[in-house]
């Protein structure tokens, strides 16, 4: 059976979207990995399903598979490419798009410029619910990685990440700290690493490992997190640009009890079918 896609990329996060309102999708992880597979099949950071709405009040259902056949809650950069496809297939004339999601409920706006606003929701920093295992809720913690103790901000966006504040992200420790904070005993669930380098109060540079993934060109919720790990720890303004290795996106927290924005380009690569 034949299935079509597209495929898109958010700041370089890339991703093969399927309109699985239209046509039966299916996916078990060996198919995921096999499409997502850049030599042997159509190559993805993460797949992304459009399905009929679960929850009330959404228009859509919106589910992500990274490319090791893992499911996850949330994908900010998948969420703009999500906006950008439900309109140009044709499946809504929206500009606002509400979407439930494994995390939630998120809207989606189309802006008149081509970028993608979302309104991420609140940041989740109570550690139960992250999930991290800590005693009590702090602005960072240490964390211990074969003896090395590191200080990381944890915060989740409808999936964990833990942040790091490095001095040079050029010269950062990605390949190495990366999978050792992505499976630290601390965090069930596994965990996105970012290492964040703060050029100035409105202005970061990042690179993150996602779990299930490796490093990325982009992580939307990354950059989030990472913009309200600083927010806490009073190094960042309310509005930031966030420098990622894919390109530029635009973060919003006015603090407690205010959801995240996030603004960025969602671009449609090509489009095909696979057997």
């Amino acid at each position: 059976m034949k299935r079509r896609f597209t495929k898109m990329q958010g700041i370089g996060n890339d991703f093969i979207v399927f309109d699985a309102v239209r046509q039966q999708i299916d996916l078990d992880p060996e198919t995921i990995r096999r499409y997502a597979d850049r030599r042997f099949g159509i190559g993805c950071d993460q797949i992304l399903l459009v399905e009929p709405p679960r929850l009330p009040e959404t228009d859509f259902h919106y589910r992500i598979f990274n490319a090791d056949g893992s499911e996850v809650e949330q994908c900010g950069n998948g969420a703009r490419c999500f906006a950008r496809f439900v309109r140009d297939q044709g499946l809504t004339d929206k500009d606002e798009i509400p979407v439930g999601t494994a995390a939630g409920k998120i809207r989606l706006y189309l802006e008149p410029d081509g970028q993608v606003r979302v309104d991420m929701g609140r940041p989740e920093l109570r550690p139960d619910r992250i999930p991290f295992l800590a005693e009590a809720e702090s602005t960072t913690y240490e964390l211990d990685i074969e003896g090395r103790a590191l200080t990381i901000g944890a915060v989740s966006m409808g999936n964990p990440h833990a942040v790091l504040i490095v001095d040079d992200l050029d010269q950062a420790p990605v390949a190495e700290l990366g999978p050792r904070i992505e499976s630290h005993p601390r965090f069930p669930r596994r965990v996105n690493a970012g290492f964040m380098q703060i050029l100035s109060p409105q202005h970061i540079r990042l690179r993150v490992y996602e779990r299930g993934a490796g490093e990325t060109l982009a992580c939307g919720t990354g950059a989030c997190a990472a913009v309200v790990s600083g927010r806490l720890r009073e190094r960042l303004d309310a509005r930031v640009r966030v420098s990622l290795p894919g390109g530029d996106l635009v973060i919003e927290w006015q603090g407690y009890a205010h959801n995240v924005w996030m603004t960025g380009p969602a671009i449609p690569v090509f489009q095909g079918e696979i057997e």
